[in-house]
């Protein structure tokens, strides 16, 4: 049900606990400064955004201040009315307006003013975050006072008549403004789940991982806290930013515990399950990230293709045992094959759920069968692949044509030693990998971009040796290459041994071929 509020209305919802902040909801962030622009987007009438607003009659166990600011008990029994979108905007306007709770003493907070000396220029702002020291008499108005008739007066009353007149106009303007809000009433968790994963298309993102926190919690059970001290053991091995991917975790939760990863599955785990499977939670993304090092070259989560494959993973290693899940030959070859077809083919671009679904069912039957084939979806590759994908360290393409190369264990194209793909492959960043044919050589042959910048026309070659190769082509910077190893260097590279003696468009060509014939043996 659409409908608006006004600030007051707002204040009084808040204030007489009607409305709330539940826990999965992410924490107030927006700074003073922030709070001032959106105080100038509403005088200046710009739309802010619409709120939505979750009508229920049953209560969370777990929820959140607003702000700096406990919310008072509700004074009738229901219904309450969450806030799911617009937590930011609403705690900034009670925090700037109400006049009757009294925030916490651990917090940092300027009060906001009208600037009667600022610019008019609609780039500019009209209110300004001060301190008291900063206020300067009959320049700064503070909005404070707005909704409270008694102070408001008092401020008015030291203002010339221009100034008054101006800041009567400023008071109106809040006091009839109306915020749009969308309201959903339910008191399903499931129906819940299906409004977050809609707002999340629309580009809203919300904290469903909160949610399931707050509704697993118990007194020695911290969902949140459980994952927090999993992504230290995993720093030191690359996946320590598991920690920022709220949603990767939930899906592990659900992919091993149902089997599914659908966000109505996800809404209705309940906090027994979580608790007391979470033991073969931990171990089995720890063992899908050991076989990601260890069999795949999978350094950190930045290079793999897919984050989404972890979850599938996931679940064939998932144990109550800490030693964790041991494989053997038939199973280990079966997962890498799935590796590699799922990365190809790009799998785990669309319907992800229905891959999870399929994938798992899948990876559970071949921990109790190693005959169990697990990757015979069609996996198509064309050789022009590598000649039309260009190398883009954010793209699947090329995180999967990186991976490939790792596995190749590819030495230095001048010292001839092993890169050390640990360090390299720790951060996602371009640093360690350049053409095969310099850029400026082929720039100056009238190359197009496009042809230059494709994948095939790359290797892991290091800042210091690129420096030595330069502008030089390739039958050139050839003699700084150790003379009894080109043959093995270029073969680490997936390149044809002959490849720096070849035309460019014909290197292309064999290399594509190689690749392609490399990538064959990998799927199948």
């Amino acid at each position: 049900m659409a409908e608006s509020l006004t600030i007051r209305k707002i204040i009084d919802r808040v204030i007489s606990g009607e409305m709330r902040i539940p826990a999965f909801q992410r924490e107030w962030v927006w700074s003073p400064q922030q709070v001032s622009f959106l105080l100038d987007s509403i005088y200046k009438n710009f739309p802010v955004g619409t709120i939505f607003l979750w009508k229920t009659n049953a209560r969370l166990d777990s929820e959140k201040e607003l702000g700096n600011f406990i919310i008072p008990e509700p004074r009738k029994e229901h219904p309450v009315y969450y806030v799911l979108d617009g937590q930011q905007r609403l705690t900034s306007l009670f925090s700037v307006f109400q006049t009757e709770l009294v925030a916490s003493n651990n917090y940092e907070w300027l009060d906001i003013y009208f600037d009667f000396d600022a610019s008019e220029d609609i780039q500019d702002s009209k209110f300004v975050a001060l301190q008291n020291s900063e206020v300067v008499s009959n320049c700064h108005f503070p909005m404070s006072v707005l909704f409270d008739a008694g102070k408001f007066y008092l401020e008015v009353t030291k203002l010339d008549d221009p100034k008054r007149e101006i800041i009567l106009k400023v008071q109106q303007m809040f006091q009839e403004y109306s915020l749009p809000t969308q309201e959903f009433e339910t008191d399903s968790k499931e129906s819940i789940a299906i409004v977050f994963e809609r707002i999340n298309r629309a580009g809203t993102p919300l904290n469903t991982y909160q949610l399931l926190t707050a509704w697993s919690w118990s007194a020695d059970f911290d969902l949140q806290e459980e994952f927090s001290g999993l992504s230290e053991e995993l720093t030191p091995f690359g996946f320590g930013n598991l920690a920022q991917d709220k949603d990767l975790q939930l899906k592990c939760c659900s992919g091993i515990i149902r089997g599914e990863t659908a966000p109505s599955v996800i809404m209705s785990l309940t906090g027994e399950e979580v608790r007391t499977n979470f033991e073969k939670i931990r171990n089995g993304i720890k063992g899908a990230i050991e076989f990601l090092k260890d069999q795949l070259q999978v350094q950190s989560l930045d290079w793999l293709p897919y984050p989404s494959m972890i979850i599938s993973l996931s679940a064939f290693f998932a144990t109550e045992k800490n030693s964790g899940k041991s494989y053997n030959d038939n199973q280990r070859k079966q997962l890498t094959k799935w590796f590699w077809r799922s990365n190809f083919s790009r799998r785990y671009s669309a319907a992800i759920q229905d891959r999870h679904k399929q994938d798992i069912a899948l990876m559970k039957a071949l921990t109790r069968d190693d005959s169990t084939k697990i990757a015979e979806f069609a996996c198509n590759l064309e050789k022009r692949y590598f000649t039309e994908s260009a190398f883009n360290v954010g793209t699947v393409n090329t995180k999967t044509f990186v991976l490939m190369l790792a596995n190749k264990k590819p030495k230095s194209f001048i010292s001839g030693a092993n890169v050390r793909l640990g360090e390299v492959l720790k951060t996602v960043n371009r640093n360690e990998f350049h053409h095969i044919f310099p850029k400026n050589h082929l720039d100056g042959l009238g190359v197009p971009k496009k042809a230059i910048n494709c994948i095939a026309n790359f290797c892991f070659l290091n800042n210091a040796d690129n420096q030595k190769i330069k502008d030089k082509p390739p039958i050139v910077y050839k003699s700084l290459l150790p003379t009894t190893s080109v043959n093995d260097i270029l073969e680490s590279a997936i390149c044809p041994t002959n490849s720096l003696d070849l035309d460019f468009y014909l290197f292309l060509e064999e290399r594509s071929q190689k690749l392609f014939e490399n990538v064959n043996k990998l799927i199948e």
